[in-house]
């Protein structure tokens, strides 16, 4: 309905005297609009391309050069030491040009040269700067000399207002650690989980990897490092993520929640509809590299490269391997309601809908009455069930007709929406609304989220929001990044009228979602319901709970000289510890981000202080144990930050071994061993745009993900404030050694028993 709407602006008819044309004033109007965007688009683009291809420097640096070079030229100096000279001699054209021409262009010439040199100067001058890491490994509070000379060079030669992919150029490459101290650090990191005969063993066959298989694979993998931009990401995004045959859906996917205690509105056509405006808002900044770049300590800059995908991507099933497309411009969004999909129009006259328009056109989505269409309902099952049989039916059923044409709205739209059926949140008053929140965001009824987009919205009835994320592409802290700037932008900048509608007004004619038609025969619905019962025995499996810890939080613990981080790892570890009388292997994510592309690498939290630590605690023995269990943990997460991590490495030496067909039982024995307590740290207030103690209610509530182990617990924790931790725990109902009520009713205790030691060694401290 909507391109026959869209047609009646331009008709024409056959007469006997020729072709009448009947344009529409309001058509061509909307057609001159868009094309201006368009092209406002393309040169502010164009203009911060060239802002960040000569980052440091600007282009009026340039003018400045060619100035200098004139002025000592008419001051009969020669900066260029005969250069200029040589230029004016060996130009083709200098026959046409008198000897002040020829004298002006040669010394534009140089001055470019040597503006652009000077540029490479700086960059190479800053990534030798970025090299150097020893600030990260100094006490909290302590700054050394060379440290406050080093950042005060970083601050000099990092230029102003640079853009979001400014430092990209400037980044240092991922260093390849030594293989004798990836082995060295690996067999540290599993004395405490193996006896001496078990540890002897893995001595010894990890001595015999070092010594034989070992310095092959390492030339050949430092050749790569030479090739690459990174020598782990490549082989990550593809070995780790597209290469997986299982489902995507609670096995690599992730979630996040909206703020914790605060709903700005009810009606969740007005919550929708301010919220995709703000995304749209961040996608534009994104596109033009407008966001300021994230650096640690307000200085070292972060690698960018994942914001790239963020949006017009979804990942494509394969046979063998799936394929990441991510495409530019998109014009549309795919929005999900009670089994039917809607296509809906995010441009408007060249000007993107209003948030009072987009609520509109949800509004109509909702009010929408039509039933699905044969096969629409559980269509998306596809997507949550094993990628062979979804790869399959889309080159069997999806690739013509209006199969094909609804498919491609699917996964070239910006991003995906759900308008759920469902009520969620976090609610005090009612028993397991964070858990039944979690799951439902996690995998809703296991058809009504398109988990190969990069992300899915989810909106529910009474307002409240979720995401959904697909793996491969980013990690969370990327998702994290643009959910904290639209949750602030909704609420603080954008907001809602008294009755909780979206603000502005709404133009007439705004066509009307575009509902996507299908024609899906009974072997691919056949397919569609085995897909799905796949995700829903994966679904039903996952226990969830959610747990809010505010009986303290950074604030204390900061107080007696520890990390948080580390404070509650060693709490995790005893949590684990009381939960099944034993240690485990323990992964915890750390980012890679101050190298160019880099990712994650991992803390192995379970160590031999930490499990002296635990067992100290359990015999109640003094703090001593404690003090090195947490130096030892944040020397471990420095390690993984400044590419010094024992994971990463070892991946890639079997995927070498594999190319070069090399069988390795070490690497075998490493890759195979399982993480049953697999964490994760969700950073917070990234953009610092929300001030916790003025609106200490707007906080997040962070997000989770899926159990690694059949066995073992998933935890992700966000540290809000200064006392508020929340932690979302899963595991497998059908495992009998886990529940994640129990483990997390470990981790509230483990927290005070830690805080009761740090209490009495106060109260020494005071008697002394």
């Amino acid at each position: 309905m909507a391109e026959a709407h869209q047609a009646v602006g331009f008709q024409f008819t056959v007469t006997p005297d020729g072709i009448d044309l009947h344009l529409s004033r309001e058509v061509l109007k909307h057609i001159y609009l868009s094309g201006v965007t368009s092209w406002r688009k393309r040169a502010i683009r164009f203009k911060n391309g060239i802002l960040t291809g000569v980052y440091p420097a600007s282009p009026s640096s340039l003018l400045i050069v060619v100035i200098a070079t004139m002025s000592t030229i008419y001051a009969r100096i020669d900066p260029s030491l005969g250069m200029i000279d040589t230029i004016k001699r060996t130009m083709p054209v200098s026959g046409y040009m008198t000897v002040q021409t020829q004298t002006v262009f040669s010394a534009i010439l140089f001055s470019t040269g040597l503006w652009l040199s000077l540029i490479l100067m700086l960059r190479y001058t800053l990534k030798a700067l970025l090299s150097y890491h020893a600030w990260i490994f100094e006490s909290h509070g302590k700054i050394s000399f060379c440290t406050k000379l080093w950042l005060t060079l970083v601050k000099m030669f990092s230029g102003r207002r640079p853009l979001l992919y400014s430092f990209q150029t400037s980044l240092p490459r991922l260093p390849v650690p030594r293989v004798d101290d990836t082995i060295t650090r690996y067999l540290e990191s599993v004395r405490p989980l193996l006896d001496d005969e078990q540890y002897n063993q893995m001595e010894v066959v990890a001595n015999n990897f070092k010594k034989d298989q070992a310095p092959k694979l390492q030339k050949y993998l430092i050749l790569k490092s030479w090739c690459a931009t990174n020598y782990v990401s490549d082989w990550w995004e593809e070995y780790i993520y597209l290469r997986g045959r299982s489902p995507i859906m609670v096995n690599s996917n992730f979630y996040a929640m909206d703020l914790l205690y605060v709903t700005p509105t009810h009606r969740q056509a007005a919550r929708a509809g301010n919220v995709v405006h703000a995304m749209l808002q961040y996608r534009r900044k994104l596109e033009r590299g407008e966001h300021a770049p994230l650096r640690a300590l307000g200085v070292v800059p972060m690698c960018s490269y994942q914001m790239e995908r963020m949006f017009n991507t979804t990942r494509i099933p394969g046979i063998e391997t799936d394929f990441v497309q991510h495409l530019s411009d998109r014009k549309h969004l795919v929005v999900y309601h009670k089994g039917r999909f809607f296509k809906v129009w995010l441009y408007y006259g060249g000007r993107h809908l209003w948030p009072s328009e987009l609520e509109t056109q949800f509004q109509r989505i909702l009010d929408d009455t039509t039933e699905p269409q044969p096969g629409e309902l559980k269509l998306a099952a596809l997507t949550a069930g094993n990628r062979v049989p979804w790869a399959r039916a889309r080159l069997k059923y999806f690739s013509q007709g209006v199969n094909k044409a609804s498919l491609e709205a699917i996964e070239t739209s910006a991003f995906f929406l759900t308008l759920d059926d469902e009520v969620h949140g976090y609610d005090p008053e009612k028993l397991r609304s964070l858990d039944l929140y979690a799951k439902s965001l996690l995998h809703g009824k296991c058809y009504d989220r398109w988990f190969d987009k990069s992300f899915t919205l989810i909106a529910y009835k009474n307002g409240k929001l979720g995401v959904n994320a697909e793996h491969s592409w980013a990690d969370a802290p990327i998702i994290g990044h643009m959910w904290e700037y639209v949750l602030a932008t909704d609420c603080f900048h954008l907001g809602y009228t008294e009755e909780g509608h979206c603000k502005g007004d709404i133009s007439n004619g705004l066509p009307p979602p575009i509902k996507l038609q299908w024609d899906i025969p009974l072997e691919c619905q056949e397919v569609i319901e085995d897909s799905y019962m796949v995700a829903k025995v994966i679904a039903d499996d996952v226990d969830f709970h959610g747990c809010l810890f505010d009986e303290f939080g950074k604030g204390l613990i900061k107080k007696s000289r520890t990390s948080p981080d580390a404070f509650i790892q060693l709490a995790l570890q005893l949590a684990q510890f009381r939960d099944k009388g034993e240690f485990c292997l323990t992964y915890e994510a750390s980012m890679t981000r101050m190298f160019r592309e880099g990712r994650t690498e991992t803390v192995r939290s379970c160590t031999s202080e930490s499990t002296a630590f635990v067992r100290a605690m359990e015999d109640k023995i003094t703090l001593t144990f404690h003090l090195h269990a947490a130096d030892k943990h944040q020397n471990m997460y420095r390690l993984a930050m400044t590419g010094s991590g024992i994971d990463r490495h070892l991946f890639c030496l079997y995927i070498m071994s594999k190319y070069l067909s090399i069988d390795s039982p070490f690497l075998k024995q490493v890759l195979s061993e399982p993480w049953r307590l697999s964490t994760s740290q969700t950073p917070q207030q990234q953009l610092n745009m929300v001030d916790i103690k003025r609106f200490p209610r707007y906080v997040g509530a962070g997000g989770g993900f899926g159990p690694v182990a059949d066995d073992g617990y998933g935890v992700s924790y966000i540290i809000i404030g200064e006392n508020l931790i929340t932690f979302h725990i899963s595991s497998k109902f059908s495992s009998p050694e886990t529940d994640s009520y129990r483990f997390g009713q470990n981790i509230r205790q483990a927290m005070l028993d830690i805080r009761a030691l740090f209490d009495q060694k106060d109260k020494k401290e005071k008697e002394m």
